[in-house]
């Protein structure tokens, strides 16, 4: 199939000081708030404000693709208040920003299940995403009712209904376009602020080969120098892709490998 994005188990990616694709876990917003007596509401809002800085962090520095966990399928669980906050929050958030990301070249992309949020939301993210469609200098993905394993089903169920036949034969370049990051790299650093040091069913097909960076920086207060700590840690791993090390410095230096 033509135009796939080359994955990290079937070829060696490209390499770059500067990541191509960030993945981001935007946790402890609600640990902010606590810790300041605040409302955990306080928190997500002033979350959004350090995704702001990320965002223009990110386009200075050459970042291709930023893709943030906002609200996972898990996230359901919260207290109804809460949902309904965060629900209110997003779509006030898409209202305000939608036109600046517009005016900065950069494309939004929203992935994850889209049925249970409400007509009025549904509506804003596709105008949203169809006004940006065409911009270059960053692409922001926001993960919304979105999991790992929600991801891969969807896409199997996709493609079986698109070609049966495939049902006993289909190999990961069949699968992959109707995967929800198809048309992205995979990330090269994975970042998760708050101290939780795991995935959380966070682009679990897309991560096999991605670097991991935890922090226990809680969201809001994640700036520009907390991104340039993980990118300088990023900088100081071997990316093997199951080579030796032996096999990634010949290729480094330019000699033929053992």
């Amino acid at each position: 199939m033509a135009n796939l994005i080359p994955s990290s188990t079937r070829t060696i990616p490209d390499i770059a000081s500067i990541p191509r694709h960030i993945a981001v876990i935007m946790d402890g917003n609600g640990r902010w708030a606590k810790q300041r007596f605040m409302p955990r509401v306080a928190g997500h809002q002033r979350g959004v404000e350090a995704l702001r800085v990320v965002v223009k962090s990110c386009r200075d520095l050459g970042v291709e693709y930023l893709t943030v966990f906002a609200f996972s399928s898990e996230n359901w669980r919260r207290p109804a208040d809460e949902v309904s906050f965060l629900m209110t929050l997003f779509l006030k958030m898409l209202e305000r920003e939608v036109a600046k990301l517009h005016k900065n070249n950069i494309r939004l992309k929203i992935i994850g299940d889209r049925s249970r949020f409400d007509n009025k939301l549904k509506q804003t993210m596709q105008d949203a995403e169809l006004l940006t469609a065409n911009n270059t200098a960053l692409t922001l993905t926001i993960a919304a009712n979105y999991g790992g394993r929600w991801d891969v089903m969807q896409a199997i169920k996709s493609m079986l209904n698109e070609h049966p036949q495939l049902a006993q034969t289909f190999t990961e370049e069949d699968l992959q376009p109707y995967l929800s990051m198809s048309d992205a790299p995979e990330p090269d650093l994975f970042i998760r602020t708050g101290g939780e040091q795991r995935i959380s069913n966070f682009m679990l097909w897309q991560l096999a080969y991605t670097e991991l960076y935890f922090t226990d920086t809680l969201w809001p207060a994640f700036d520009r120098n907390e991104l340039d700590k993980a990118i300088a840690s990023y900088q100081q791993r071997e990316r093997r892709f199951g080579r030796t090390s032996e096999q990634v410095q010949a290729k480094t230096e330019g000699k033929p490998s053992a």
